[in-house]
């Protein structure tokens, strides 16, 4: 089987609520790229990658360029396992992970197809039915963030995000963890994202204030070494997210003793075949992982599932649906949540097609 064809689509995906985080990030609506591998076989693969704007060195403008850059190495080459491919790749263009993460979950995609395996097969075997889902609540009023927990919790969610640091007032973020921390009761899972936004002392005093309750804390800082200084300062346990994008800093992580938790992110890690890696990494340092990625629709919900579905439970904190929250929808057929829990999709491959007046007019071919 050879690759003949790379066609890429920019799809403008709209969160159902304007996200906003800490230093004055939010996420409305945001471009998706979305491409597709044809063989000479007849299967296609998909991948998709959407970078939010001020998260990491990404640019969705910058996925297509990267694409034609890369196009002379994947043409006329096998897709059939990917850690190969993606070792020339990365040989042919140095960086650039965000934009090589859609390729790789494309050759995944036509790997499990050609075997005629659904992908988490091919990453693991099937490890859980259905995976814990995590609710990401919109940094806003605390009265307001309580309200979405609690109508969250009414339909079987159990842990939840609650973004922090968006006024840059330390005790509003104490009034919002304390809130949802009261509104869902004990027992879910409840933590306090701040996206780098805070500094080591003003992190620290929201913390201390909260230490009598059942709280998480993620990302305060923008280094490992701050976070690590929070981590110490609160007795609060913690979990990575920006600063958690490679082997090298998992254990970086791991060492400084602030990684209870850490967030797994396809862009960020340059597509299923580095992450599953430091899955493996994680699992061995007894870390809990959120397996999830920046943004995205149906294709890369897909990918997140199955690399999930394949995590023993031993360290899957949870993972994302991440086009729960946003529209249009790219396959309706999709799977969605469900009492907190969501399970793969079915059939070989990533299980996913979408709909071609979802994707609109494609950006480019190559072939």
């Amino acid at each position: 089987m050879k690759i003949t064809r790379i066609t890429a689509w920019e799809v403008p995906l709209t969160s159902h609520e304007t996200y906003y985080m800490a230093e004055g990030k939010t996420c409305d609506t945001t471009l998706s790229v979305v491409l597709r591998l044809d063989t000479n076989s007849g299967l296609s693969g998909w991948g998709e990658v959407c970078p939010i704007p001020h998260y990491l060195p990404a640019y969705a403008k910058g996925v297509i360029p990267a694409l034609e850059e890369m196009a002379p190495v994947l043409i006329g080459a096998d897709p059939v396992g990917p850690d190969a491919l993606m070792e020339r790749l990365n040989k042919h263009l140095i960086g650039h992970d965000y934009a090589k993460s859609a390729i790789d979950t494309a050759l995944w995609d036509l790997t499990a197809q050609a075997a005629g395996l659904p992908l988490y097969a091919l990453l693991g075997g099937r490890a859980a039915e259905d995976m814990p889902l995590y609710h990401s609540i919109t940094c806003v009023a605390p009265e307001d963030m309580a309200r979405m927990a609690r109508e969250a919790h009414d339909l079987g969610m159990r842990q939840f995000q609650v973004k922090l640091g968006a006024d840059k007032d330390w005790q509003a973020d104490v009034a919002r963890l304390t809130l949802v921390r009261e509104t869902v009761g004990a027992g879910p899972l409840v933590y306090g994202d701040w996206n780098c936004g805070a500094d080591a002392l003003t992190a620290t005093r929201a913390g201390r204030a909260v230490q009598h309750l059942d709280i998480m804390l993620e990302q305060p800082c923008a280094t490992i070494a701050e976070c690590a200084h929070v981590r110490a300062a609160t007795g609060l346990p913690m979990k990575l997210d920006e600063s958690a994008h490679d082997i090298h800093s998992i254990l970086a992580g791991h060492q400084a003793g602030c990684m209870d938790a850490a967030a797994l992110k396809l862009s960020k890690m340059g597509g299923l075949s580095a992450m599953r890696r430091t899955r493996d990494l994680c699992l061995a340092l007894g870390t809990q992982m959120c397996i999830e990625d920046t943004w995205g629709s149906d294709i890369t919900t897909a990918a997140l599932l199955h690399l999930a579905a394949s995590t023993p439970a031993r360290g899957l904190m949870n993972t994302c649906d991440l086009s729960h929250y946003v529209g249009p929808r790219l396959d309706p057929s999709a799977p969605s949540r469900r009492n907190g829990r969501i399970a793969p999709p079915e059939g070989a491959g990533l299980g996913v097609t979408p709909d071609a007046d979802a994707l609109g007019q494609a950006k480019t071919i190559i072939d």
